[in-house]
């Protein structure tokens, strides 16, 4: 297996939300990933077995309307977003996006190509596809985080 890119397919939901959890501990430093995903494929989800896996036990709703949730859990800032009703990448100045990607938080973004020029480069890209009556999984790494990453998930 490549180190950069890897790929698991998922049976069902819960399958998917146990290595989700498996995830969010791999990025206790913190991590800006991509998620990309056709509507309905997962990406808010996979956000909900990331935060559980980091110890979080409240409801976990897509920021759809609000473009980003924040969650302070016990050693990490955690910030969702969902770009998919973003007008323009302009908007997310005016929100302060850069403050939220200081290399220390982990930063989920769904719908990331609505953002433009005006996010940093991913440390993981992931795309969530159909597969069977379930779900696969591709991630790729683009830095050294992404890859220390995708090690820590048992990738090599």
């Amino acid at each position: 297996m490549n180190a950069s890119i890897a790929q698991w397919q998922f049976a069902d939901e819960e399958a998917m939300l146990t290595w989700a959890a498996k995830l969010g501990p791999a990025c206790y430093e913190g991590a800006c990933i991509y998620l990309h995903g056709n509507l309905g494929m997962g990406k808010t989800t996979l956000s909900r077995g990331v935060l559980r896996g980091l110890g979080y036990q409240g409801a976990v709703k897509s920021p759809t309307y609000t473009l980003v949730e924040p969650y302070q859990l016990a050693e990490l800032a955690l910030y969702h977003f969902d770009l998919y009703r973003l007008g323009d990448p302009e908007e997310l100045e005016f929100m302060g996006i850069r403050d939220y990607f200081d290399g220390h938080a982990l930063c989920l973004v769904e719908w990331p190509e609505k953002g433009g020029a005006l996010l940093p480069t991913a440390d993981l890209d992931i795309w969530l596809t159909p597969w069977q009556q379930g779900r696969e999984l591709k991630a790729q790494a683009n830095t050294a985080r992404g890859l220390s990453i995708l090690k820590a998930l048992g990738c090599e």
